[in-house]
């Protein structure tokens, strides 16, 4: 199936590693000019160099952190310059500290706002006079299946993500007359660097290891396994792609079966 993205100009963020990273070698394998981005230099280099070895296919490289107030200006502004456009913005970004509720001040609250949310919302107001161009314009933000079955122990990110959602699904009636889709995929757990941390933090609560709490969060998925970074990515690239012309504010799940409601 053609899903229609050769030379189309697609920005991911966050990308240096993990769902990110995945996401950026889909669109490059199906013909897009990708910009990748990361606060790491050496992270955002070396993944820069895996994907045109990969690929074949030339990448491009913003290093900043979307946790500052003025980096979407400076963000989109580099990549529109450098790919004469802008069609395709997926925005992603890492997660807050784990914890529960009683171990956060109003700074690890803020520091999550900036980095789940406000990174999103200064992204999207920054691409839309470029998206508003483009006649296959498509934004996706990445959440997590947090946000419809809160995480134990990820309050911030259980809280805070949910404010990303209102958001897509909010654009999506405002601006899709100008032809935009604003769509948002919830990840479930899936084999990623962040994961490994996440695990880590349990393993030593729970005085245990890594590989058994992988095992035991497993269990939640009907295939006793997590996702591969690369079957998120498969989801993710279908989904900004003009192959799904016609989805728009869908917030979609996946996470092999680990959400359990009906809706």
């Amino acid at each position: 199936m053609d899903l229609g993205l050769k030379d189309s100009k697609a920005l991911v963020t966050g990308s240096s590693r993990g769902l990110g990273y995945a996401t950026a070698l889909g669109l490059s394998q199906e013909g897009c000019q990708v910009t990748i981005n990361s606060r790491n230099v050496d992270k955002l280099q070396a993944a820069e160099r895996k994907l045109s070895a990969l690929t074949g296919s030339q990448v491009n490289t913003i290093c900043a952190d979307i946790t500052q107030p003025d980096s979407a200006e400076k963000i989109i502004g580099k990549a529109v310059k450098t790919m004469d456009g802008l069609d395709i913005l997926i925005t992603n970004s890492g997660g807050p500290p784990s914890g529960a509720f009683e171990d956060f001040d109003d700074e690890a609250w803020l520091n999550a706002l900036n980095l789940n949310f406000l990174s999103h919302m200064r992204l999207i107001r920054a691409a839309l006079p470029f998206l508003k161009k483009s006649n296959i314009a498509s934004v996706l933000t990445i959440t997590s299946m947090s946000v419809k079955q809160p995480v134990p122990n990820l309050v911030l990110s259980n809280s805070v993500r949910s404010a990303t959602i209102g958001l897509t699904k909010s654009l999506c009636l405002e601006l899709g007359h100008f032809g935009i889709r604003f769509n948002s995929i919830l990840p479930g757990w899936t084999q990623t660097e962040r994961v490994q941390e996440l695990m880590a933090f349990r393993a030593e609560t729970n005085q245990t290891t890594i590989e058994k709490e992988i095992s035991k969060q497993a269990l939640d998925s009907p295939f006793n396994r997590l996702a591969s970074p690369q079957e998120f990515a498969n989801v993710a690239v279908f989904l900004v792609s003009p192959a799904a012309s016609y989805l728009t504010g869908t917030m979609l799940v996946v996470d092999g079966g680990m959400y359990k409601a009906t809706y």
